[in-house]
């Protein structure tokens, strides 16, 4: 059983940044207010997960001003992508063997 559960990533452990990274894996890139709509999230914890993920090289946070209002984004790296694909593979894995 542990080589069932030792591939998988303990960053996307947590619901939420599950829900980053799925959301970021089929957009290129999503606003602040998006995710945090998307997630039913408040700011606090948008940020905390994702400054977690942007530690880890897994997130790309660009911070720019639309007129004169600060515009935060967001975009899965390719180190990002690679790492949650595998989290993929290894929970699949280990439903196929839950017989």
């Amino acid at each position: 059983m542990k080589e069932l559960i030792n591939p998988l990533n303990k960053a996307f452990e947590s619901r939420i940044r599950l829900g980053i990274m799925s959301v970021l894996m089929v957009n290129d890139w999503v606003e602040f207010t998006d995710m945090k709509e998307m997630l039913d999230i408040t700011d606090g914890n948008l940020a905390s997960h994702i400054t977690a993920l942007e530690k880890l090289g897994y997130v790309e946070v660009r911070k720019q001003f639309v007129g004169k209002k600060p515009n935060t984004t967001y975009g899965a790296t390719k180190a990002g992508k690679k790492a949650f694909n595998e989290h993929l593979d290894a929970l699949e894995k280990l439903l196929k063997n839950r017989e």
